[in-house]
This record gives C-alpha cells, structure tokens and sequence, in this order.
C-alpha cells in the first residue's frame, strides 16, 4: 500500500527493534549507551540512504529465510514485529501471505520465499514481519528468524554467485564473504508486483 509520508520515524523504530529484540539477545550490561549508540547510528544513516562506496558500513537487519541469511538496510525498515493475527488473501500471488493491521493501517505480508522461489518452511513462533517501505509503498517482508543488526562494509560486497540464479539474482545488491546477501530493498520496493490492490481483499 502507498506510504501516506516520505519520512521514517527513527524514534518508534528503534523502539519497536528493542523490544522485538529482546527474546533473541541478551540484554545490554549497559543499556543507556546501547540507546545512545543506536539513535546516533540512525541519525548518520538517515542523513545518507545510498550505500557508500568508500568501505564504510552499511547499517542493517540480518534475517533467515529457508536457512540462508538476508539483510535489509536499516533506512528501509519502519517496524517489526511477531507474525500474530493476518488475513490470507486467496485472490492474491502466491507470494502475498495475507495482510494485517498495523496501528490502524492495512500492509500485506510479502513471503520472499516464494517470491524467490525457495523452499518455504512452515510458520512458527520465530517467524517475524520486517515492515518496509519508502515513499513510493510500504509493506511486511515475512523472515523465519531474526539475527539482529549489524553493519556491513560496501566494499566487501561481493557481486551475487551464481548459486543465486533465478528470480532473486535482481534484487540482491551483493554477498559478503560470509554468504550474508543483502538485498536491494528500493528495487523490490518499485517492483510491480508488490502492489497489493485493495479490492482483492
């Protein structure tokens, strides 16, 4: 669904990441700074949304999906939350696992495992939905796990391997040694395909 505003709110995000992180890591010895650290982390990167090319670190949340690791950057990401209430939408692609209510707003649940055309695990209490979006849509990315947050070099961006053949070759940016992918969010975000249209519902 089109976003009603350009800006992301980086306060309620990180909030919301804080408490959806808090039954997958440990707590901070020292939360305050931890606070501090992430705001001034999401002030830099806000000022700046296009990965920089001189080595420096790419801000993002690494996520599983059919046991291969993702991450979105952070500039992308308006919430997550538990999979808890949806509706399935029978009429829409395959790959639209339902929608659900956000504070209010109508987002569809996008499963990237079909749309990549991997093998799609069934749902479980570990599965989370990564609300995406830009000024252009918004909507929930479903993962099956959440790793957490970390930041990745530009520069060690390796271009995608050819194992990565089919319909996500297009929307990945590039892999890190590690095999961490880290997907081009704007592209699937202006995909056609994405747009949930209302009607069906």
């Amino acid at each position: 669904m089109p976003l009603k505003s350009s800006s992301i709110d980086w306060a309620l995000l990180l909030k919301r990441q804080e408490a959806a992180f808090q039954a997958a890591v440990a707590p901070s010895d020292d939360p305050v700074r931890e606070q501090a650290l992430l705001l001034e982390r999401a002030r830099q990167f806000s000022l700046k949304k296009e990965p920089a090319a001189d080595g420096t670190g790419i801000d993002c949340l690494e996520f599983l999906l059919s046991g291969e690791r993702y991450a979105i950057e952070l500039s992308y990401i308006a919430a997550t939350l538990p999979l808890t209430d949806f509706t399935p939408l029978f009429c829409a692609p395959s790959f639209v696992l339902g929608i659900t209510n956000l504070r209010g707003r109508i987002i569809s649940i996008v499963d990237l495992r079909r749309f990549f055309e991997l093998p799609a695990l069934g749902l479980s209490d570990l599965n989370r939905v990564i609300v995406v979006g830009d000024e252009r849509m918004e909507f929930g990315v479903l993962a099956d796990s959440i790793v957490g947050t970390r930041s990745v070099s530009a520069a060690d961006l390796l271009p995608t391997p050819d194992t990565f053949a089919g319909p996500r070759e297009e929307f990945v940016a590039g892999v890190t040694a590690e095999r961490l992918a880290l997907l081009d969010m704007g592209r699937i975000l202006a995909d056609p395909r994405m747009v949930v249209h209302e009607e069906v519902g």
